[in-house]
C-alpha cells in the first residue's frame, strides 16, 4: 500500500476503471465522485494497493472540519474478495486516525449492494446527507467512528 499521486498513470487507470463501473450504473447527475484533478485540488490522501507490483485497487480520503470522507474506493474485478479493498480501507482509516480524525463518512449508491455490504461489514452505518451532498434517492450515506 503506497500513498500515490492521483494523477499518476497507475492511479488514473484505476480511477478510469471505477468511473466505467459507476457510469454503467448511474446517470451523471447521480455520480458524485471526485475527478483525478479534484482529488489533487482537495488534497485527498490517495493510496494504491499493489500485489506483486501490479496496481489492483485505490482509495483516498479528504479531511474536513470534524470528519474525513472516503473517496474512490475501487478494486479491480480480479482483486475482489482477496482482501485488497479491506486492506485499503484499513490503511485510510489508520492514516486518518493518525491525523487526529475520529469520524469517517462516505457516499455510495443504492445500485451498489456489494459496496453497501462491504462498508456495513467494516462497521459503517447509514446516516443522512452530509457536507455539500444533496438529498438524493440513489445515494446511500454512511459513517464510522474511528
Amino acid at each position: 500500500m503506497t500513498r500515490t499521486d492521483p494523477l499518476s498513470p497507475d492511479a488514473l487507470r484505476l480511477i478510469e476503471g471505477s468511473e466505467a463501473e459507476q457510469s454503467a450504473l448511474y446517470p451523471p447527475e447521480d455520480r458524485f465522485a471526485f475527478s483525478p484533478q479534484q482529488l489533487v485540488d482537495e488534497e485527498v490522501r490517495f493510496f494504491v494497493a499493489r500485489v506483486k507490483g501490479r496496481p489492483l485497487g485505490c482509495c483516498g480520503y479528504a479531511v474536513y472540519d470534524g470528519y474525513a470522507e472516503l473517496k474512490r474506493l475501487f478494486a479491480e474485478p480480479e482483486a475482489r474478495g482477496t482482501g485488497v479493498a479491506a486492506a485499503l480501507i484499513e490503511t485510510i482509516e489508520d492514516a486518518a486516525r493518525a491525523e487526529g480524525v475520529h469520524l469517517m463518512r462516505l457516499e455510495t449508491g443504492q445500485l451498489s449492494p456489494a459496496a453497501i455490504g462491504f462498508y456495513t461489514r467494516h462497521g459503517y452505518i447509514r446516516r443522512g446527507p452530509f457536507g455539500d451532498y444533496p438529498e438524493n434517492p440513489s445515494s446511500v450515506f454512511m459513517e464510522k467512528p474511528l
